[in-house]
């Protein structure tokens, strides 16, 4: 029986420009909005899982209605009106300021801007974010965590939170990504069993749906992750990957009408 399903916002359930109401052809579609009604009609609890800071996620959630959310790519847990930060003890003071001013304070930011010349802060949505620096560009990942270790700040990583559509930053690359710079330790992975843990689901009762590789992490501790169609579309890779693994199923549909794929089939136990 499905209790929860766990949901990416951007790519996954809001389609082009951020829209619950667009289609992948830029058309209009009410599936998304759909999906979320069909999980309220069969009483399953849908907990948004995204990159976005608390204060859209919690806007989000609100007018979705939905009472837990997780935000900053699994930094923190907030269910029932209660925050629990998910970062190993690195938590908020008086003394040296949010999350994400220490991790300014560290050097990381400046380290990784120097090493890579694709690389720049995600504005305008890099702002008022408390925990992580949010960056476009095109780097390998794997290099910028192990220049990160080399410098001492290996409590920090670099996560690679998909590709972005539009085309808008062509002299970053052909491929521009969108990265987190965090602490090392938090993930929608642990945010999704943190409330799995507090709500006593079992993973067989759970999905999860999204569109970036990030995402299908979330397939170690639900029964079935859905990768949407348009992320399996802009990333092959991730695409034969999730093809290749027995828990993870891949959308015919892109954004929204992907996600009500996923929880129709799995309401009707396919």
């Amino acid at each position: 029986m499905l209790r929860c399903v766990y949901v990416d916002l951007d790519g996954t359930l809001l389609g082009p420009g951020g829209s619950l109401f667009r289609a992948a052809d830029g058309g209009v579609s009410l599936l998304g909005a759909r999906a979320v009604e069909a999980c309220f009609r069969a009483d399953v609890e849908v907990v948004v899982v995204t990159g976005r800071r608390q204060s859209n996620a919690y806007e989000d959630a609100r007018l979705l209605g939905c009472s837990a959310y997780v935000f900053e790519l699994g930094c923190a847990l907030v269910l029932d009106g209660e925050l629990e930060w998910l970062t190993d003890g690195l938590v908020p003071s008086e003394d040296e300021g949010t999350i994400h001013d220490q991790i300014a304070a560290s050097g990381a930011p400046a380290i990784l801007d120097e090493a890579f010349p694709q690389f720049e802060p995600h504005l305008p949505w890099s702002e008022g974010r408390e925990v992580s620096h949010l960056f476009r560009g095109s780097v390998d990942v794997r290099e910028a965590n192990a220049l990160l270790a080399e410098s001492g700040l290996d409590w920090l990583r670099l996560v690679d939170n998909g590709v972005l559509t539009g085309g808008l930053w062509p002299y970053l690359g052909a491929e521009v990504h969108c990265y987190h710079l965090m602490p090392g330790g938090a993930s929608k992975l642990r945010g999704v069993a943190r409330h799995m843990q507090n709500r006593g689901y079992a993973p067989e009762e759970c999905i999860a749906v999204g569109d970036s590789r990030e995402d299908m992490e979330m397939v170690s501790t639900v029964g079935t992750f859905w990768l949407v169609g348009n992320g399996a579309e802009r990333d092959p890779a991730l695409s034969a990957e999730a093809r290749s693994h027995p828990r993870v199923r891949v959308c015919e549909d892109g954004f929204g009408a992907g996600v009500y794929e996923a929880v129709i089939s799995t309401l009707a136990g396919g």
